[in-house]
C-alpha cells in the first residue's frame, strides 16, 4: 500500500534506518531537482516548513525573489533501491507553495492540479499511460556522454544483438521497486535505441512517475558504465525518441471515450476531445516538444507524427486511436517527446481536450493511407516546423495559456525564444560543408 499519511512516512524513514530524505520538485523546463535534508529534519519537512529560493523552480537568477516552500506528498515517498540499506536514502516529490501556502505560480505540478480539478467539476478523471524512447551511448574516458550507441540492434531484437538488455532489466526492476507500473520493454528501430511503457493510471502519479522514470533510467545506465539520452533525435541517421501518452477520460467508473453506437466505436465526448488537441495543436506542441532539437525528429517521413490530424492506421498524424475498445479505449498522443516537462504537458493536453468537449469540437475523419505524399500534406496540416513557430502558436493561445497560468507561460516563453536565438545565431556544421567550398 502506498504511504499516504505524514505519520506514515516517519514509521517507515525509521523501518528502513533512512538517513538522508531527497525533496524532489521539476522545474518549468522539466528538470527534476532536489534539496536534500537529513532525517531529523523529516518532520518539519513534511509540515512544509523548508524554504528555498524561487529561482530554481523558474530557471532565472533575478535582482528580485520569492521565497517558496516545499511540501512533500506522503504518497510519493519510497527508498532508493540502488542506496546502501544502512544509512538509506529516499524520496518525496514535493508542491511548491508560497509564504502563505498557497500554490506558487510557477509550480508545474500545481499546474496539473488546477487542470485536473476542472475535469472533476466535469465529472472525468484522466487516466495516462505513457510508451517513453531513449538511447543508451557509451561515454568517453573522462566519463562523458559520446553518440557512439550501446548495439546495433533493431526494433524487439534480443541477446546477443541486443547488448542493452541487462541495463534496461535493471531499469524495469528498479522502476518497480520504486512502485512504478511497468507494462514492457524492448529494443526499438535505432541502433541503442529501447523503450519502456509505464501502465495506465491517474494523470498525477503518472506525471510524478516519468519525472521519476528519466532520474531512474539514467541512474542505472550510469552504473552500467552508459549514458541514456531522452534528446529528441541525437542521430541524423536515425529515427528520434518520442513519449507517447495514452489517453482516457472516465466518468462514474466507466470509460467515457467508448461508445459501441458511436462512429468509430467512440463516444461524442471522445470525437470533441480529439477535436480539441488538434485544434490547439500548435501551442500544443510548444509544450511536448520544448527543445529546437525536437523539430530534427518531427520531420515530414512516414513514421514521424507531423500531421495535426488523427487517424486509426496512419503513423504520421499527431493522434492515433488504437483498435481496442471498451474499457481499452484510448486517444494515444503520439508527437511529445520525453523532453517535455511531464506535468504540464498532460496539463496542456488536458486543457485542449476539454475545450474541444466544452466547445463541441468536431475533428472531421480520421486521416487515411496518406493518398499524398506527407510533404504535401504537412503544409496543409502539418505541426509547427520549429521552435520559433510553435512559440508563435504558444504567444497567441489563451487556452493553453490559461492552463499553465500566466507566469510560467510569461517564463517559458522567454527562455524558450533566447533558446532559439541563441540555435539561430550559430552556424552549423552543416553550413560549412554545404556552402564554405563553393561561397
Amino acid at each position: 500500500m502506498p504511504t499516504t499519511t505524514p505519520e506514515d512516512v516517519l514509521q517507515k524513514a525509521r523501518e528502513y534506518n533512512v538517513k538522508f530524505i531527497r525533496l524532489q520538485f521539476t522545474d518549468i523546463f522539466g528538470v527534476l531537482k532536489n534539496i536534500a535534508i537529513t532525517v531529523e529534519e523529516l518532520p518539519r519537512a513534511l509540515e512544509g516548513r523548508v524554504m528555498f529560493d524561487s529561482s530554481v523552480i523558474e530557471g532565472f537568477v533575478r535582482n528580485r525573489e520569492s521565497d517558496i516552500y516545499l511540501l512533500p506528498d506522503p504518497r510519493t515517498f519510497v527508498i532508493f533501491p540502488w542506496r546502501p540499506r544502512e544509512g538509506a536514502v529516499a524520496r518525496l516529490i514535493c508542491d511548491v507553495l508560497t509564504p502563505r501556502g498557497e500554490p506558487y505560480c510557477a509550480c508545474s505540478r500545481a499546474a496539473l492540479k488546477r487542470v485536473l480539478a476542472r475535469a472533476r467539476k466535469m465529472n472525468l478523471e484522466l487516466r495516462v499511460g505513457a510508451q517513453i524512447e531513449f538511447f543508451l551511448f557509451h561515454t568517453d574516458a573522462q566519463g562523458k556522454p559520446t553518440v557512439i550507441t550501446h548495439d546495433q540492434a533493431g526494433f524487439c531484437d534480443l541477446t546477443p544483438v541486443d547488448l542493452g538488455e541487462n541495463a534496461r532489466r535493471d531499469m524495469v526492476l528498479t522502476l518497480q521497486e520504486m512502485g512504478l507500473d511497468v507494462s514492457s520493454s524492448h529494443h526499438e528501430f535505432a541502433p541503442g535505441q529501447h523503450e519502456i511503457f509505464l501502465k495506465e493510471s491517474d494523470a498525477l502519479t503518472v506525471a510524478d512517475s516519468i519525472a521519476t522514470f528519466k532520474f531512474v533510467v539514467r541512474t542505472i545506465a550510469q552504473r552500467h558504465g552508459l549514458h541514456a539520452s531522452f534528446m529528441p533525435r541525437p542521430l541524423a541517421s536515425c529515427n528520434g525518441s518520442g513519449m507517447h501518452l495514452h489517453q482516457s477520460l472516465w466518468r462514474d467508473g466507466e470509460n467515457a471515450f467508448y461508445d459501441p453506437a458511436g462512429q468509430y466505436r467512440l463516444s461524442e465526448l471522445a470525437c470533441r476531445y480529439i477535436a480539441g488537441l488538434i485544434a490547439h495543436a500548435g501551442a500544443l506542441t510548444a509544450i511536448t516538444n520544448p527543445l529546437v532539437n525536437s523539430y530534427k525528429r518531427l520531420v515530414p517521413t512516414d513514421l514521424a507524427p507531423v500531421l495535426a490530424a488523427w487517424s486509426e492506421e496512419n503513423r504520421s498524424t499527431m493522434i492515433r486511436v488504437p483498435a481496442q475498445r471498451g474499457e481499452g479505449t484510448q486517444v494515444v498522443l503520439r508527437s511529445p517527446d520525453p523532453t517535455a516537462n511531464p506535468y504540464l504537458a498532460l496539463a496542456a493536453s488536458l486543457a485542449a481536450g476539454l475545450d474541444g468537449i466544452e466547445k463541441g469540437l468536431t475533428p472531421g475523419a480520421p486521416l487515411s493511407e496518406n493518398n499524398l505524399p506527407v510533404k504535401e500534406l504537412v503544409r496543409r496540416i502539418g505541426l509547427p516546423r520549429h521552435l520559433a513557430e510553435a512559440l508563435q502558436a504558444l504567444a497567441g493561445d489563451a487556452v493553453i495559456q490559461e492552463a499553465l497560468g500566466k507566469e510560467i507561460t510569461a517564463r517559458f516563453l522567454e527562455a524558450k525564444e533566447d533558446e532559439w536565438e541563441r540555435y539561430h545565431a550559430q552556424v552549423h556544421q552543416w553550413e560549412l560543408d554545404e556552402y564554405l567550398t563553393n561561397f
